[in-house]
C-alpha cells in the first residue's frame, strides 16, 4: 500500500507596495486609509459569500462574488489574490467543481493572509 503524502499549503504573500504608496499619494493618508480599510472589509465579506455560493452550487453568485473579489484586490495591491479569484471565475465558467474546490481554498487560504499583510503594512506606515 502507498503512503499517503501530507502536502504544504504555504506560499508567499505577495502585496505590491508600490499601489499602496499611490493611493497614500493620490488620496492623502486619510482618504487612503479608509478606501483600503472599506476594500478589505468587503473583500472579507465577499469572501464568505463565494465560499456559501459554492456550498449551495450557486455558479452566477460565485462567479459575481470573484469577480468582485478581484477587481477589490486589484485596488489594493493584492495582485496574487486578484489572479487567484480570476481562476477561479474561469473554473465556474467550465463547470469544474473539482478545479473550482481547489482554487477557491486557495483563494481562501491566500486571501486571509494577505488581508493580514495589508493590515500589518498599514500599521507600519502610521
Amino acid at each position: 500500500m502507498s503512503a499517503i503524502e501530507n502536502l504544504r499549503m504555504d506560499e508567499p504573500v505577495r502585496l505590491d507596495p508600490d499601489r499602496l504608496v499611490v493611493l497614500y499619494a493620490e488620496l492623502g493618508q486619510f482618504a487612503a486609509e479608509r478606501l483600503i480599510a472599506a476594500a478589505m472589509e468587503d473583500l472579507a465579506v465577499h469572501l464568505v459569500a463565494v465560499q456559501l455560493a459554492a456550498r449551495e452550487q450557486r455558479a452566477e453568485l460565485l462567479d459575481r462574488g470573484a469577480a468582485e473579489i478581484a477587481r477589490l484586490a486589484r485596488q489594493v495591491g493584492m495582485d496574487p489574490v486578484s489572479r487567484v479569484a480570476q481562476d477561479l471565475r474561469a473554473c465556474v465558467a467550465r463547470d469544474d467543481r473539482v478545479g473550482q474546490a481547489a482554487v477557491l481554498a486557495r483563494l481562501v487560504r491566500l486571501a486571509e493572509r494577505s488581508l493580514t499583510a495589508v493590515w500589518d503594512y498599514q500599521d507600519m506606515q502610521l
